[in-house]
């Protein structure tokens, strides 16, 4: 809102008569309208997309360096890519001009992240989810409920965007993607994909092409890279989610988008 918008009639009023005849008239003060600063940032505003509505991301999850920012690049990652540091959880989009966008992740709970180098193969707009056969094996209290998967939407575990990883042709079932978790972002705690606020994992789709190179590092470039984030966050317990949450008659009634459809193919 500019500063002309926030003065009522009569507070602007009062401006004039007091910068015309200051110096012979008493002026009776003018209480402006107070108006709230936004519990968000700028780039974590409300969102719609495709038809579907995002709140802000408020600020209580964007504090300090957990938030998108843009700088130089120190990294080991090639230009044009993505480096993940799933220690500091921060992932950066590595650009041609040795500058890079950061954002805040959150990781896998230990023992349970790919490392190294990889390809994403494909990327999705509002992508829909299913667990995996070793996600139903090593967690059945977690995940069998969804064992039939969830459509693409809001209730979806991947949120509004998915980056899809491969290694040698293959798909390694590991993601980059968005997550209604906020308080996932900058600790461990998935089950080994990478997540990301919906905000960024829409603000990185639009800036990547494919196929694109991913290094996720190891504990050691980590510390040789980033010492002073190294071991960020803290590792939280799988999070159970009843059914009824995701995939009941008020979710579905909820989760409404007429252009999700036509996001369903892949680019």
């Amino acid at each position: 809102m500019s500063f002309t918008e926030t003065l009522s009639r009569r507070g602007f009023g009062a401006l004039l008569l007091g910068s015309a005849a200051a110096g012979c008239t008493p002026t009776v003060p003018v209480s402006e309208p107070q108006i709230a600063a936004p519990n968000f940032l700028p780039e974590y505003p409300p969102l719609q997309d495709a038809g579907y509505d995002l709140p802000p991301v408020p600020l209580e999850y964007t504090q300090g360096i957990n938030r998108r920012m843009e700088g130089i690049y120190t990294g080991e990652a090639p230009q044009g890519s993505i480096d993940v540091d799933p220690y500091a959880k921060f992932l950066y989009h590595v650009k041609m001009d040795g500058t890079a966008t950061r954002y805040p992740v959150g990781v896998g709970r230990q023992g349970r992240t790919l490392s190294g180098l990889a390809t994403i193969q494909q990327k999705k707009a509002w992508p829909g989810w299913t667990p995996t056969q070793n996600m139903l094996n090593t967690e059945p209290e977690v995940y069998g409920d969804f064992r039939g998967g969830i459509p693409g939407g809001l209730r979806s575990p991947l949120g509004a965007r998915a980056l899809y990883i491969y290694r040698n042709g293959r798909d390694t079932y590991y993601r980059v993607h968005g997550t209604n978790d906020l308080e996932s972002i900058g600790n461990s705690g998935s089950a080994g994909c990478i997540r990301m606020f919906n905000h960024d994992i829409i603000h990185l789709y639009n800036n990547v092409t494919v196929p694109m190179t991913i290094n996720i590092r190891s504990e050691a470039e980590s510390l040789r890279v980033d010492p002073e984030y190294f071991g960020r966050g803290v590792e939280q317990p799988a999070r159970r989610i009843s059914s009824d949450e995701l995939l009941g008659d008020e979710a579905l009634a909820n989760d409404r988008a007429p252009q999700r459809d036509q996001l369903a193919s892949n680019f």
